[in-house]
């Protein structure tokens, strides 16, 4: 089969990408102009240059052919000094290939949304049938995935596009190149740079399942459903205690209270992001959804798709490994 796959630069993409080919699926790819192309180097992938906010890239060209798209591109970032650049990206370019998508007669698309657009009840887990409010969401980031779902699944209702929606929780392994927030946490810690950490918690899953995921939700995901590709709940402890079992580095102990990583944030945005116009290393909106657990019951994947369920710990191995040896850590 022929597929398009747009973000294949990024984490999951690129683990997508090598899944596709696994298969013996023909992939072309879109790549932005600038972009790192260290995920797709050497992988025999059709490379189709331009960004979705282009007018000048043609999509009825670039989709000819095609009979599958995977849409996992997005600008990801906690802070950007150009809410308008990510709202457009994320949201308008979602709609414009949407659009072409459907022009083109392609047969099914599979649209990567974020956990982030799943509502957590307090002391329960999330479900595909929860959907956040947008006034409940921190960041930009967060609000353009928001609004991009919420047309990706208009489109079906009202135009029957064949479009089925994955949400990702944190994945964790290789190919993590810019890093991901996720992926960072392992870095500092092989890096030896996290004295302490804060209470929260969140659902890890080996991002070469999210790109089997993918997979599976093109062959067996019903159109206009929801599905989160997850995989085990856990605390920031017990995902440092992992990585502490992984490298023998030992994790920390102190647990820093939430409200004075929310004033180190405020403090780093105001310096780094404001003044400096650079990104703060310390994001509000990252400390604000840490303020709570985000748990998920990821058993719709597992049964409607056939959700891979791999050890977290191989994962983490896999991702301290791959770090290592491209140099972001010791």
């Amino acid at each position: 089969m022929k597929v398009f796959v747009t973000g294949a630069t990024g984490f999951i993409g690129g683990n997508l990408v090598r899944a596709l080919l696994d298969r013996g699926h023909d992939v072309r790819c879109l790549v932005r102009n600038g972009s790192t192309t260290k995920n797709v180097h050497g992988l025999e992938v059709e490379v189709v240059r331009g960004d979705l906010r282009d007018d000048d890239l043609d999509l009825n060209v670039a989709l000819r052919g095609c009979e599958a798209l995977f849409h996992a591109a997005a600008v990801y970032s906690f802070w950007t000094p150009d809410a308008s650049a990510v709202l457009a990206s994320n949201v308008q370019g979602t709609k414009r290939i949407l659009d072409a998508a459907m022009r083109a007669g392609v047969g099914k698309v599979v649209y990567t949304s974020t956990e982030s657009t799943i509502r957590v009840p307090e002391g329960g887990m999330g479900t595909e049938e929860s959907v956040i409010g947008e006034g409940q969401l921190h960041g930009h980031y967060k609000v353009s995935k928001h609004r991009a779902e919420r047309a990706v699944l208009g489109m079906w209702r009202d135009q029957q596009m064949p479009v089925v929606v994955v949400n990702p929780t944190m994945p964790i392994g290789a190919f993590d190149v810019k890093p991901t927030p996720t992926g960072q946490v392992v870095v500092d810690f092989l890096n030896h740079g996290m004295p302490a950490y804060v209470d929260t918690g969140m659902n890890l899953v080996d991002v070469e399942d999210v790109a089997m995921g993918h997979i599976l939700a093109l062959e067996r995901g019903r159109p206009g459903e929801r599905y989160i590709l997850g995989n085990r709940n856990a605390t920031f402890r017990e995902m440092l205690g992992i990585l502490e079992s992984v490298t023998g580095i030992n994790a920390p102990r102190r647990r820093l209270p939430m409200w004075v990583a929310f004033g180190a944030a405020c403090a780093d945005e105001l310096v780094e992001g404001r003044v400096l116009r650079r990104c703060p290393r310390v994001q509000l909106a990252a400390v604000r959804a840490a303020g709570k657990r985000r748990y998920h019951d990821c058993s719709k994947a597992v049964r409607e798709l056939g959700m891979p369920q791999s050890p977290i710990e191989n994962a983490f191995a896999r991702a301290v490994d791959w770090f290592r040896v491209n140099g972001y850590a010791n």
